[in-house]
This record gives C-alpha cells, sequence and structure tokens, in this order.
C-alpha cells in the first residue's frame, strides 16, 4: 500500500479556488466528483473529530441530485457554505460563488 502526503489546508482565509484545489487532491478515482468517503478521508488529514459524520452532513447538504457524490459548481458550492459553517473554514467570496 502506497502512503500519499496530502497538501494541508492553507491557514487564514482561503479563496474558493484554494479550496478547491486542497479538495480535488482526495478525489481518488478522479472522476472529478467527491464522495463521502473521500471527503471523510480529507476532513481526517485536518484531524477533524468525528470526519465520518461531518463528511455524511457535508454531503448530504451539498448533493441536490442525491448521487451521493459532490459534482458541478452548484453542489461545491453548497459544500463551500457547509465548511463555513460547520467545519469553520473561511473561504473569502470570490469569483462566482
Amino acid at each position: 500500500m502506497a502512503f500519499m502526503r496530502y497538501r494541508a489546508l492553507p491557514q487564514g482565509e482561503l479563496t474558493v479556488e484554494e479550496f478547491r484545489a486542497w479538495l480535488a487532491q482526495f478525489d481518488a478515482d478522479r472522476d472529478g466528483r467527491i464522495s463521502r468517503e473521500e471527503l471523510q478521508h480529507a476532513l481526517r488529514s485536518l484531524n477533524v473529530w468525528f470526519a465520518w459524520w461531518k463528511a455524511r452532513g457535508g454531503v448530504r447538504a451539498a448533493d441536490a441530485n442525491r448521487d451521493g457524490r459532490v459534482a458541478g459548481d452548484d453542489e461545491v458550492a453548497r459544500l463551500f457554505a457547509f465548511a463555513q459553517s460547520h467545519l469553520h473554514v473561511k473561504i473569502t467570496q470570490l469569483g462566482y460563488y
């Protein structure tokens, strides 16, 4: 089993692009969508308590079409909102989000 080293989430306020780039490194199957398991892995890299629970809540909050994955600009924007309110990640409102 290979161990991957992930880039840490930058401290302070993040841009949407920085958050998206950080999250993209956890897309294990490289399909451009984030599953609950992939989000859970991302949260574990931040040493978040109850990562499985928060990943479940994040996907539920963001997944508009209920396919179990976060994909598309609308769903990613919902995940940003979830991260700001529940994970206390500070994301600046740049771009179209």
